[in-house]
Formats: structure tokens, C-alpha cells, sequence
């Protein structure tokens, strides 16, 4: 992992300090080595986390003559074939590891074609000195982050957006129509940003800057379109043979590294099924890692973990969240750079700092729920086309009984039945299912909102009619794939991850495995609420039946009960302080009607007020 960052100048202007600069706010990203290559037009610079090739990697990188200078976040699993193909063909590497690959195939291959031949986890940038031509590209599902802005005097990229603004010809303006999308989906959808100008790099594309022209993004793969009903046959036994066979491949693939290796260990199917083929593989206990709480909610994944642990007798390590985490959250907008409503990321931000005392390297089970219906919303989705046969005033009935019902018997999945039977009664499928998502309710949030601007929801219902005709299931998987994926689940493992300088490889995210998920009928990944038949299929044998049984269970924090007592003054003093930010931006009226509903026990709007006080914070420090 790294941190990469540079600029093209359009004006003949290029600063080196500017470069490093932008290097500097990276360099939790990579705290080994720091390098850049700066010419008379462009500068391409690294800092550097050092996990392959210790010794000949360090940046700058570039071809024999030093024409084409490259920097790479991530990891390229393909890169000692690509080398072996470089060396038939006469090319002279004198590096051990995978960035320098880029610079020789960069020589012949045009950008399309050159992403096309990657196989790992990256966000990429390509000089090349003598066509005068900036290739930026990231991986087919955006595991590595990249952005850039096409400011007047320079055309700047990044790994993270405080590495844009580094650059002084870049504004820092807010995009206030993010709000509306963010309030929703806890996110701003890519390629948006909270700043105008500035764009991320979407996945499975690439973006080329060349003399005289416009900046050019191209795709060069697309997620496995949902196949039509019944098309694809198969049985349950057969598929978890293939889906063992594919992930125990990805895991392989995943092993490479030349600095201590460990995983993460939550107790549930998917990163448990990586530690027990990892331990067949290492031949040595694998080091793991578990956090939890302490806690009246049954937030503590802990016990499952351990038998996990037990078994396969890892070198295990615990870690515990109290309520005084939530004072990380400056620490996590930073490194963020904008609001991000999951709070997930306490937890997250902790596993990895303590995961990182101990290694440089963590295998993760990010991406099983994605790829085999691990989520009771998926179940819901399919359930919600009878549901929706019900008579309306049967429907309504029920919402209302439901609504009655005190908080503290609305936990897990009766609270998951409650927002399914609300959503149910007036709205078609995919308008029930993202207000299931939503952070914030949508009668909260067009309250809150004077002019709700709803681009991000036409947005989120154009990708699903591209999927029309598919089975249910398979839809949901692609928009979550597309959606959820990017810009929640990998945003988090990324930013939480380099925050301490620890790379975090999802074998469950490996091209081969996703096109193969996408290619199985949806009954093998759901049946009513049997999730991940598939998987749970695959992986039978290596896991404790306690583990393959226990509901799913999110990585999530008890905020409902943290805001009602440990942090409800914190969250007052931001959030009710007649100079708190957010009251310029939404109707102050619904803002205090939501606090004082939670503080009164009526509702539990802990997901809510947690992404308004992540929103209040950035106001609050970028001065809007």
C-alpha cells in the first residue's frame, strides 16, 4: 500500500515542493520511503509502504531511459507473470516487486488494455514523458481510492482528497448538493465529492490526460451483468466445490508478502473461512485479530471468534471499544476527508491500529456478504413481493402496530421487521429497500432539508433499471456491488487501514471469485432467510457449527445507547449549540424534534444523529 499523488501543469508551472507537499499529508499511507519523478511538465510522486522488494522498490520508478515514470497503491497479484512476459520480451527490471512493471508495459500497451492485464488491488498513475500523456486507472471494483481535479493551472490526482487540495491552484469549496445524497446513504456517491471540483476516479476505469485534449475517462471492465431467470442451472454441492476451490485460490494468491502476515478474525463465515484455509497454508499459526465490546446489546463477536481462534489454534488478539471511542471523531474525519455516516469506523479504525503493533500485512473477509447474500436485507428484498400482495390497510395495520413498539424491543431483526413493514406499505421495491438503508429516514431528511436536491436517488434507481429483467437477488447484489461497496465497505477498510500504515487484502473481492459468484443461480446464495447457502456450502468442513449457524450480525457500535448516556453531552454540545454549523444547512425544527425523540426513548435514532454530528464536525472544520 501507498500513498500516491502528482500533478500535470498546464501552464508550464512545476513545483517540486508542491509534490511534496501533497507526499507529506499521504505519509500515513506510506511511512517507509518517499520519492518523486518531476519533469518540465508533470510530477509523480510515492510514499511508500514497503511490503514487496524491500530493498529495490523505493520510489521514484520508471522504465530503462526514464521516459515514463510510474507510482502504484496496492498490489498487483499478477505481476511475476507480467514480469517473466517483460523479460522474454527484453526489457531490463532492475526492482524485484510490481510498480515497475507498469512503466515497461506502459511502453506498447495503450491504457485500456494495460489496466485490463492487472490483477490485484490498485490506483495507478503513468507519465509519459515523451507522448506528454498522464494515465491514471483503479482496480475493476475500488479496493484503492483515487481522485483528481481539473484546476485551471494544473490537472492534480491523489490518494485521498487532502492530497488534491495540497495543491494550491486546487479551491476548496463545498459541493453543498452532497448533503441530500449523504444524509441517505451515509456517502457521496462516486464520482461525487463534499468538494466542488474534485472527483473521484471511478472503479474499473481509466482516466487519460493528453496534449490538447480533455481528460478521458474509458472503462475497461464491467461488474457480471445479472444473467436473465433460470438461465444459469446448478446444484448446491457442486457450487461450493467451485466456490472453495476459487476462494482457497484467492487466498493463495493473497500470501505474498516479504513483512509479517496475519488476519483479521470477526467470528463470522467470512473471515473465519480465510483464517482456517490460511492456517493450511502458512504452516504456521496464523496471527489474528478481534475487537468487541463491552456491552449490553450483543455488539461482542468475541466468543465466536475465539472458537475459531481455538481451533486452528492462531496467535490470537482481543481488543475492546468503550465509549469514549467516539472521541476519535475528528481523527476519523481526517481521514476521511468528508462525512462518512458508518460508524463502523470506530471499531474498524481500532482493529487495524491494534492489528498493526503486530504486522504490516491483514487478510480480511470483506466482500463474502456482496457476493452470496449475506445481508437480511437481501432476504427482505425477496420477501417484499408477497409482502406487497398483502392489502394495503393489512399493511398499514401492521406498521402502525410495529411503530407502537418500545426501542429496546426493536434490536436485530425485530428491528430489521419494522423498517421492512414501514418501507413496505406505500413504496415499490427498490424505494423500500434503500429507505431501509437510509441513515436518515426520509420523512427526517426532507424535513431537514429547505431544498432537497434527489440526484443521488435517480442516480441509485438508473443503476438499478440497467439490471431489469434479472432475478430479485441478483439485482440487489449488483446495485450493492456497485453502490454500498465502494463507497461504504471499501472506503472504510481503506481509509481505516492506511491510517496506520497496515495493507488490507479482501480475498474475497478476487476477480475470478466475483465473476464466478455472479454466474451462480441466486437460490444457492438465498432461500427465505437462508443466507450464503453457497458459501456456507463451501466452507462446512473448516468451521464450528456454532460459527456456520449464529445469525449475521453487523460490525456495528451501540449508538442508541452511547447518545443516551455516555456521549449525550458531547453530542448535545455539537448539535444543539445555536452555532452549530449544520443549522445553516438544515431546518432547525426537525434537527431538535430528532433529539429529543431519541433522548426521550421514543425512537432510536443513533445511525441518524451519528451521521449529523460526522456532518457538524466538517462543517465545523473546514469553516462552512
Amino acid at each position: 500500500m501507498c500513498g500516491i499523488a502528482g500533478f500535470l501543469s498546464t501552464d508550464g508551472q512545476v513545483g517540486g515542493t508542491v509534490a511534496d507537499e501533497q507526499l507529506r499529508v499521504l505519509r500515513h499511507r506510506g511511512p517507509d520511503a518517499v520519492g518523486r519523478f518531476a519533469s518540465a511538465r508533470a510530477c509523480v510522486g510515492q510514499a511508500r509502504l514497503a511490503v514487496i522488494d524491500l530493498e529495490t522498490g523505493d520510489p521514484p520508478i520508471t522504465n530503462e531511459d526514464g521516459t515514463i515514470a510510474v507510482a502504484l497503491n496496492g498490489e498487483l497479484y499478477n505481476f511475476r507473470a507480467l514480469r517473466e512476459e517483460l523479460h522474454a520480451a527484453g526489457h531490463a527490471l532492475r526492482t524485484k516487486g510490481d510498480t515497475e512493471v507498469l512503466a515497461h508495459l506502459a511502453e506498447t500497451d495503450e491504457p485500456v488494455e494495460l489496466a485490463r492485464r492487472l490483477d490485484g488491488m490498485f490506483a495507478l498513475a503513468i507519465w509519459d514523458e515523451t507522448r506528454g500523456r498522464l494515465i491514471l486507472a483503479r482496480d475493476r471494483v475500488g479496493k484503492k481510492p483515487l481522485y483528481y481535479s481539473a484546476a485551471p493551472a494544473a490537472f492534480v490526482f491523489a490518494s485521498e482528497i487532502k492530497g488534491v487540495l495540497a495543491h494550491p491552484g486546487v479551491a476548496r469549496e463545498l459541493d453543498d448538493r452532497a448533503i441530500p445524497a449523504y444524509l441517505t446513504f451515509g456517502y457521496v456517491p462516486t464520482p461525487h465529492t463534499f468538494f466542488r471540483g474534485v472527483s473521484s476516479v471511478p472503479p474499473a476505469h481509466v482516466l487519460v490526460v493528453e496534449p490538447g485534449g480533455e481528460p478521458r475517462l474509458e472503462r475497461y471492465w464491467s461488474p457480471p451483468r445479472p444473467r436473465a431467470a433460470g438461465e444459469v442451472p446448478g446444484d448446491l454441492r457442486s457450487a461450493g466445490r467451485a466456490v472453495r476451490t476459487a476462494l482457497a485460490g484467492a487466498v493463495e494468491r493473497r500470501l505474498i508478502a516479504d513483512v509479517p502476515l496475519g488476519a483479521f478474525l470477526s467470528g463470522g463465515i467470512d473471515s473465519s473461512a480465510i483464517v482456517a484455509i490460511m492456517a493450511a497454508d502458512l504452516g504456521r499459526p496464523v496471527q489474528t485479530f478481534s475487537i468487541g465490546f463491552e456491552d449490553r446489546q450483543g455488539f461482542d463477536e468475541r466468543p465466536y471468534a475465539r472458537l475459531v481462534a481455538q481451533r486452528y489454534a492462531t496467535d490470537h488478539h482481543e481488543f475492546v471499544v468503550a465509549p469514549d471511542a467516539v472521541g476519535l471523531v475528528e481523527r476519523l474525519l481526517w481521514h476521511h476527508d468528508q462525512p462518512f455516516g458508518d460508524s463502523s469506523a470506530i471499531p474498524t479504525y481500532l482493529l487495524n491500529e491494534v492489528t498493526r503493533s503486530h504486522l504490516t500485512v491483514a487478510l480480511s473477509g470483506d466482500g463474502g456478504d456482496e457476493l452470496f447474500g449475506g445481508y437480511e436485507r437481501f432476504a427482505a428484498g425477496l420477501a417484499l413481493g408477497d409482502y406487497q400482495r398483502v392489502p394495503r390497510l393489512v399493511r398499514r395495520l401492521t406498521r402502525a402496530a410495529l411503530m407502537r413498539l418500545p426501542p429496546t424491543a426493536l434490536r436485530g431483526r425485530a428491528g430489521s421487521l419494522q423498517r421492512f413493514a414501514a418501507a413496505g406499505v406505500d413504496l415499490d421495491l427498490i424505494g423500500a429497500y434503500r429507505a431501509w438503508l437510509a441513515f436518515v429516514d426520509e420523512p427526517t431528511r426532507r424535513a431537514l432539508l429547505r431544498e432537497p436536491d434527489d440526484w443521488a436517488l435517480r442516480d441509485y434507481e438508473r443503476i438499478w433499471r440497467e439490471s431489469d429483467g434479472s432475478p430479485v437477488l441478483d439485482r440487489l447484489l449488483d446495485l450493492n456491488l456497485r453502490t454500498y461497496l465502494v463507497d461504504d465497505l471499501l472506503v472504510k477498510a481503506d481509509r481505516m487501514s492506511m491510517a496506520h500504515g497496515l495493507e488490507v487484502r479482501s480475498p474475497f473481492l478476487d476477480r475470478q471469485l466475483i465473476e464466478l459468484a455472479a454466474d451462480l443461480p441466486p437460490e444457492l446464495k438465498v432461500r427465505r432467510l437462508a443466507l450464503k447457502r453457497v458459501l456456507k456450502e463451501a466452507v462446512r468442513d473448516l468451521l464450528p457449527a456454532e460459527v456456520l449457524d449464529r445469525p449475521k450480525r453487523g460490525f456495528g457500535v451501540p449508538l442508541d445507547r452511547w447518545f443516551r448516556e455516555d456521549l449525550r453531552g458531547y453530542l448535545h454540545s455539537m448539535l444543539r449549540a445555536p452555532s452549530a454549523r449544520v443549522r445553516e444547512h438544515l431546518a432547525q425544527e426537525p434537527l431538535d424534534g430528532l433529539l429529543n425523540e431519541h433522548d426521550r426513548g421514543l425512537r432510536n435514532h443513533g445511525n441518524a444523529l451519528w451521521t449529523l454530528l460526522c456532518l457538524e464536525a466538517f462543517l465545523r472544520r473546514e469553516g462552512w
